[in-house]
């Protein structure tokens, strides 16, 4: 098996370059609302064309997680949250006419977890928001066909890592991004729903966020300094999938974090 190696970084031109001396195979732009302005577009496009020269295929946008300091949840109805609704569709729109223009992925979270709550409580209940989810979530499977995925979450909407949501989200036929520390807070750091959820997923799974934790909180962890088995993970990986170790940084213009976690994979391997 092998892993390739996947960075992750922002438009700014010094995080790209900081990657790519590490000659990734897999890039993955963080976009922010300040990206969707007429020159934030522009200056992404530069980036793009930046590792796109540098032969890197792979390449992986990642849909902004707030707007005006509120998290980008695909549950904010529309009567009750215009901006933030228009944003979430204006800011996957332009990632997707960037992504069929130069054949990139665009990743969309299907729901984040600090303020989730809050638009849980716009509906009459739990059941009501997770169809709400998936009536996006399907729309936006409609508009991207095969240029765009979908992450799971840590809230009750969106997640992996217990048998009927897995079912559930695989009867949908999404092409799914998988965040492994996200899973493994969600199962409350039980390696075996892990790896369990890993193998019912992992036909749909195009694309992975390996990251460690210590499954209480949203630490993002370089691999080997938590408590997943990664061991025991590796097996169970899709070989067809890109991925990224998606990381907290120390400091954003220097990937070190990253790149060790790659090394602490081929020692394992």
């Amino acid at each position: 098996m092998q892993i390739p190696l996947g960075l992750k970084a922002s438009a700014d031109l010094r995080q790209v370059k900081d990657r790519l001396q590490y000659k990734p195979e897999v890039f993955e732009f963080f976009t922010a609302e300040s990206d969707f302005t007429n020159d934030g577009l522009k200056r992404l496009q530069v980036a793009i064309e930046e590792v796109k020269a540098a032969g890197i295929k792979q390449i992986v946008l990642h849909h902004p997680m707030r707007y005006r300091d509120t998290f980008t949840e695909l549950i904010a109805p529309q009567e009750q949250c215009r901006e933030l609704y228009y944003f979430i569709d204006k800011s996957t729109n332009d990632l997707l006419q960037l992504a069929f223009d130069y054949n990139l992925q665009v990743l969309v979270h299907g729901s984040y977890s600090r303020q989730t709550q809050t638009f849980i409580s716009m509906y009459p209940n739990l059941k009501a928001a997770q169809a709400a989810a998936f009536k996006r979530l399907d729309y936006f499977k409609q508009l991207g066909q095969v240029h765009i995925m979908f992450e799971n979450s840590i809230s009750p909407i969106f997640y992996y890592g217990e048998q009927d949501s897995d079912e559930e989200i695989l009867a949908k036929n999404y092409r799914l991004a998988f965040d492994t520390s996200h899973c493994f807070i969600k199962v409350k750091a039980n390696n075996e729903k892990l790896l369990a959820s890993l193998t019912r997923l992992k036909d749909q799974i195009v694309h992975y966020h390996l990251v460690d934790s210590y499954g209480q909180t949203h630490d993002s962890l370089t691999l080997g300094q938590g408590l997943i088995d990664w061991r025991r993970v590796l097996p169970r990986l899709n070989p067809a999938a890109t991925s990224i170790y998606e990381i907290n940084l120390k400091d954003q213009l220097d990937a070190s974090e990253q790149v060790k976690s790659h090394e602490y994979l081929l020692n394992l391997l």
